[in-house]
């Protein structure tokens, strides 16, 4: 059965994004941090989001300013196989991207099944509650950025039960980042 990960960047008080939705401050400049970047990006497999998330990459990685400043990470996105989950999109432009208008949990059910690479869920916050809800997100890569929001949308707003995590790997970087990776304890 495919696995399905969910990476997303946090603030130190728990928001993917601030209260209108801004994500900027979760992208500073550190090498390191983009050199492990470019290597998920380059590790393939399946990319899901949401409407939102998918708006705000088509609109960067396809341009040539993605391509010259981060040009692995460019071409990763490009090149793999998308999935977008919306039930307002008529179509979805982007090269390789797949528009799914059912419901995620059950479109992602039947996706684990099916033959394929593992699956990564970019942000999409709404869309990782629906699939916690559901209990199927097997590994959750979680990047703590320095920062505090003071509030902001939590990635697990809207979840019905606690969700127990077990830590299973975590990594450092010299500006502040920390990669946290968790499984669900089941």
């Amino acid at each position: 059965m495919r696995q399905l990960s969910v990476f997303l960047s946090i603030s130190l008080d728990g928001y993917f994004a601030d209260l209108n939705g801004d994500v900027s401050w979760a992208h500073r400049d550190d090498p390191e941090f983009n050199a492990f970047v470019a290597g998920n990006a380059s590790a393939g497999g399946e990319l899901l989001m949401g409407r939102r998330t998918y708006d705000l990459m088509a609109s960067y990685w396809p341009t040539a300013m993605a391509k010259e400043r981060d040009p692995i990470v460019a071409d990763g996105m490009n090149s793999l196989p998308k999935i977008v989950f919306s039930r307002t999109m008529s179509e979805a432009g982007w090269i390789n991207t797949r528009l799914i208008r059912e419901n995620p949990a059950q479109a992602v059910h039947a996706l684990k099944r099916a033959e394929g690479k593992d699956m990564v869920v970019l942000g999409s916050g709404s869309i990782v509650a629906q699939l916690v809800e559901a209990g199927l997100v097997d590994v959750f890569q979680l990047v703590v950025v320095p920062i505090a929001l003071g509030a902001g949308q939590s990635v697990f707003a809207g979840i019905s039960e606690r969700l127990a995590l077990t830590l299973t790997d975590s990594r450092a970087f010299a500006k502040g980042n920390v990669v946290l990776t968790y499984a669900p304890s089941r």
